[in-house]
């Protein structure tokens, strides 16, 4: 296991102090005149009672004095914390009860103000735009690979996050997303690497990874690889409720009082214990099983992966997690194998047609549907009956919609069968990444600025006022407080044409557009 073990410390991960507080608080029979309204479940539906058990209900509780105080930890909070950045490699943890949304956005005001300047790239999750919106920072976007064979965006390479810190000297941070949604790594070790020559912090968004510090044959964690900063969903891949989340940091280039504040202002002052606990809970797992569970997530997906290639009409990505490697530099682009991406463009359907079949037909429900392929995570929750019938919906799919005859759109474009590789994956389709321009405002000023509608020809050379993102490929085409230019109009209504979709804007249907005023 890549972790720390509990005894080079002499702390005992086998316990689990916020579960066992909280347990004994349910048990106790006293009269509760506290919040929550329902009182310990008395109070509640009769529905709610019914689908959550009065158990759960008994546990939703507030911050009784037994169990601590989330933002001035003593207590069970306190040691339930230092356990997790033992087993996760931090020297200190932060509990998230608003997922890693808040960890992102809090690590960005704790290492920028306004008018400070974050190297990031443009295929950062939204909770990093909120961020430069809380503080008021000069965005400096580095565009990731882009694979056009598969249509997503890669990870960044560290040659453009050095040309962008040798533009930038003054920036305050580098941010980075890794791994991907479809499971792809950056190389952070040489990132972080870049950055601390600078003496720069690097903020890795590893809110897909929580799992990569438990087994040898996932990435490296991004803590193992020199972050100063790491935000993981426990929740996406690991056994904590849906909304638990972690923040690590390790190091001395980041302030974590101003840190504790920034948590302080993007969490709920009300955190819910139910998923305070199940991050103790999730944590110890992980150190007392961890490599058996994943050892069993990697052969599940191993399974499917080699099921699925044999499928005529489909095509797998499984990033491998020995590396792939990037043509332009070398760069070694690391891989979660139990992450699986499903090209269904040979059967003439679209990602959001196979995912309406599989999840209505065959009761089998993907994670993330695009325009060409359906994304899946593989993890400890799952077993032998999920992948069979994964296999099975699949199999169904293909007998319904048989591979389109060769010469075909799709058959051209879909290798039957054939997995990806490091030469179909990054090479001579990959877009070349790019170092962009400072933003004219910072999306703060733009969020806040006086906003028009006007239509898109009218709304050339004028300042966009919101970020629009199309799916595929996930990369904003324009972000608040940019220039609106002709070519990247041509862009959007080229990906609105041919069935993509537009997020982020007020009009998706794109015949206006909102700009500053």
């Amino acid at each position: 296991m890549n972790c720390v073990e509990p005894q080079e410390v002499g702390l005992d991960q086998s316990k689990m102090p916020l579960v066992s507080a909280l347990q004994r608080c349910a048990d106790r029979p006293n009269a509760a005149f506290y919040t929550p309204g329902h009182k310990r479940g008395q109070g509640a539906s009769a529905s709610l009672r019914q689908l959550l058990g009065s158990a759960a209900l008994r546990a939703d509780l507030p911050e009784l004095p037994e169990l601590d105080n989330l933002f001035a930890p003593e207590g069970v909070i306190a040691q339930a914390q230092q356990l997790a950045a033992q087993a996760f490699g931090a020297q200190q943890t932060w509990f998230l009860a608003n997922g890693s949304t808040c960890g992102v956005e809090a690590a960005i005001l704790a290492t920028c103000g306004p008018g400070d300047k974050l190297i990031l790239p443009r295929n950062v999750h939204s909770s990093a735009i909120s961020g430069l919106i809380l503080s008021g920072a000069m965005p400096i976007y580095v565009s990731p690979i882009y694979s056009r064979d598969w249509t997503m965006a890669l990870g960044v390479r560290a040659a453009d996050i050095e040309a962008a810190l040798a533009l930038h000297p003054e920036a305050k941070a580098v941010l980075v997303v890794s791994p991907t949604y479809h499971g792809v790594c950056s190389d952070l070790a040489a990132i972080a690497q870049l950055a601390h020559t600078r003496n720069v912090p690097l903020i890795v968004d590893e809110a897909h990874g929580p799992h990569f510090a438990f087994h040898p044959q996932l990435p490296i964690s991004a803590l193992q690889a020199g972050a100063d900063i790491a935000v993981q969903s426990a929740h996406k891949v690991l056994s904590s409720l849906t909304q638990s989340a972690l923040l690590h940091t390790q190091g001395d280039r980041i302030d974590r009082a101003r840190l504790s504040q920034a948590l302080q202002l993007t969490q709920s002052t009300s955190p819910s214990y139910l998923l305070l606990a199940s991050l103790d809970a999730a944590r110890c797992q992980m150190v007392m099983e961890g490599e058996r569970l994943m050892s069993n997530a990697i052969a599940l997906a191993d399974r499917a992966f080699d099921s699925l290639s044999q499928l005529e009409g489909l095509r797998v990505l499984q990033p491998a997690w020995h590396g792939v490697a990037d043509r332009c530099d070398r760069t070694r682009l690391t891989g979660d194998r139990t992450r699986l991406t499903i090209e269904v463009f040979g059967l003439g359907l679209t990602g959001f047609d196979a995912d309406e079949m599989l999840h209505e037909q065959c009761q089998v429900t993907a994670e993330l549907p695009a325009l060409r392929h359906i994304t899946f995570i593989v993890s400890l929750g799952n077993n032998d009956s999920d992948i069979d019938r994964l296999i099975a919906g699949f199999k169904t799919l293909c007998r319904a919609c048989p591979p389109e005859k060769e010469g075909s759109l799709g058959a051209n474009q879909a290798q039957s069968g054939k997995p990806l590789s490091p030469e179909t994956a990054v090479g001579q389709e990959t877009v070349e990444p790019l170092i962009l321009g400072v933003a004219s405002v910072s999306p703060r000023q733009a969020f806040f600025a006086g906003k028009t509608a006007r239509s898109l020809e009218d709304a050339v050379g004028y300042l966009c006022a919101e970020t629009i993102c199309p799916y595929p490929p996930g990369i904003p085409v324009l972000l608040a407080g940019e220039q609106i230019t002709a070519d990247a109009i041509a862009s959007l209504r080229s990906i609105l044409s041919a069935g993509g979709t537009l997020s982020g804007c007020i009009d998706p249907t794109l015949k206006t557009i909102l700009t500053i005023t």
